[in-house]
């Protein structure tokens, strides 16, 4: 069979590999559609913390079950399935008090181990998920989603919640999405570059508005003129946003979480960087923050927004910008290096292999 492997920063080939052989307790898996996602897209570009050199990427995926053990899950040959694509311990202090997202020694396909991206794989059948009859395209998504999800969950967004964003990509708009089904009154904030994208999203998503980052001091206004005011001993402050959401790996963006969240606020870290931070740590105890890591995604996080998007409550097509077919992927990578501030969420179509 066919696969992809990134081999070094700035090089994707496809390559002939042997098929997997299933064993028991696995499902094999013929892949419909994948979603290069920020992590693919930082280990192309050789900046993503948890890459090694060659490797198949992608772990957000739709398959089709070719075969699989008779099973109490309802699963079958010929149904279209997603897939928790995280691989826990199951014996290190977090798997035994079950929370398996923060393994100690987390391998996620496409990152420790290798991906999705080629013909066929095997997965544990625990780990096979009912696409409840979304589109592959869609419930390719689905994966991302959950990394979303499960970080605006770690939050406790709730109805009238101020929540900024700060992350115009995939990750950062699907989170804006989480949030305002919440309940919250979202406002997404990226860089000038990634204007055009950024207004695409407030208009496909109805977010609350956007902020464009061009610094400090325009951030600083900005959340004044959203948040309001209050006069402090000769100095205007913002009064801040009751949740900030990282979403995108820098320091710098963590830095703006920090300054932009009100007293009493709370910030949560989706983003994956490889740079150190240092700053006034003081500040998260004078504004008494709470501040939450968001790692990986649940198995309820799956199951719960593959019953949200069916039901019709996030249009999660809409996130979708651009498709390559399997034999562009080098391509798809490039052009989402390059033009990443025009390209929301980049698909590659698996059915089409020559």
């Amino acid at each position: 069979m066919k696969a992809i492997y990134i081999e070094e920063p700035g090089k994707v080939v496809i390559r002939e590999i042997e098929m997997p052989r299933r064993k028991s307790g696995e499902a094999l898996l013929k892949v419909l559609y994948g979603g290069i996602c920020g992590s693919d897209l930082g280990s192309y570009r050789g900046t993503f913390a948890y890459f090694a050199y060659p490797r198949i990427p992608g772990h957000e995926f739709a398959a089709e079950i070719v075969e699989i053990d008779d099973n109490d899950r309802g699963l079958k040959p010929g149904m279209i399935v997603t897939c928790n694509p995280y691989f826990n311990c199951g014996h290190c202090y977090s798997c035994e008090r079950g929370i398996v997202n923060a393994c100690m020694d987390n391998q996620t396909m496409g990152c420790q181990r290798d991906g999705a991206f080629c013909e066929y794989i095997t997965m544990p059948i625990e780990r096979v998920y009912d696409g409840k009859g979304l589109p592959p395209k869609v419930l390719a998504a689905i994966e991302p989603f959950c990394i979303s999800y499960h970080g605006v969950q770690r939050a406790g967004v709730k109805q009238g919640d101020r929540v900024l964003v700060i992350g115009g990509g995939a990750i950062g708009v699907l989170a804006a999405n989480a949030a305002k089904a919440l309940g919250g009154e979202v406002y997404l904030c990226d860089i000038p570059q990634a204007k055009e994208k950024l207004e695409r999203s407030r208009e496909t998503f109805g977010f609350a508005g956007t902020i464009l980052n061009e610094g400090p001091e325009s951030l600083e206004a900005a959340v004044r003129e959203i948040t309001g005011s209050t006069e402090i001993g000769g100095n205007v402050l913002g009064s801040g946003f009751d949740i900030c959401i990282e979403a995108v790996g820098l320091p710098s963006t963590f830095q703006s979480c920090i300054d932009c969240a009100a007293f009493g606020g709370k910030v949560v870290l989706i983003g994956v960087g490889k740079q150190n931070l240092d700053f006034n740590f003081t500040l998260l105890q004078k504004k008494e923050l709470d501040v939450f890591g968001s790692r990986n995604a649940l198995k309820k996080d799956f199951v719960e927004l593959i019953d949200l998007v069916k039901e019709g409550k996030v249009d999660l097509e809409k996130i979708i910008t651009d498709v390559y077919s399997f034999n562009d992927a080098a391509k798809a990578f490039e052009d989402f290096s390059t033009k990443g501030g025009s390209m929301l969420k980049v698909g590659i179509d698996f059915t089409d292999i020559r």
